[in-house]
């Protein structure tokens, strides 16, 4: 079944409300599809739709803690690879622990449904750590912040949008 790919502004009902106000006041150039959302899962939603793997990102929250603080910041990896959260990601968050957040946590915290949660649109303060392999796709597709659409853009747009911190992310 093919997607059928819209600019966001013909259909910011298919965005969270954090991700619809991001995109609004950034101008992020990206466009985004209406898919079945028990199909959101990366693998399931790939097969699918006929998404290859490496044109699909993945955005993972992670919390990081050092001397009874937490913070938390999101991370992005193509789906054909596995961030090295308790490595590289924890070096550079300057943690002491490094892991994924909690579901509940991670949906309370970013306002997006679980299964949706994209980079754009987060709480203010969030650094987002893009993988170099993302930034190197013509086309990638990420979350919406809801399980019942997809975005997509570019790899260097996603990093513009977000202001995202380029970095070699993968084990």
């Amino acid at each position: 079944m093919a997607l059928d790919w819209v600019p966001v502004s013909e259909r910011p009902d298919l965005l969270a409300d954090p991700v619809a106000k991001a995109v609004a006041s950034l101008g992020v150039p990206s466009r985004v599809a209406e898919i079945d959302p028990g199909l959101s899962d990366t693998a399931a939603f790939c097969e699918r739709y006929g998404v290859a793997m490496e044109d699909s990102a993945n955005c993972v929250v992670v919390s990081a803690r050092r001397g009874g603080e937490t913070r938390y910041a999101a991370v992005m990896v193509l789906a054909t690879m596995r961030a090295d959260v308790n490595g590289v990601v924890r070096r550079h968050l300057d943690a002491r622990k490094a892991s994924f957040a909690p579901q509940a946590e991670a949906v309370e915290l970013t306002g997006m449904e679980y299964g949706g949660i994209t980079p754009i649109g987060l709480p203010d303060g969030w650094p987002v750590l893009v993988d170099e392999n993302v930034t190197r796709r013509p086309f990638v597709v990420i979350g919406s912040g809801v399980r019942r659409s997809k975005l997509a853009l570019s790899g260097e747009a996603l990093v513009a949008a977000t202001q995202g911190e380029v970095l070699a992310l993968t084990m």
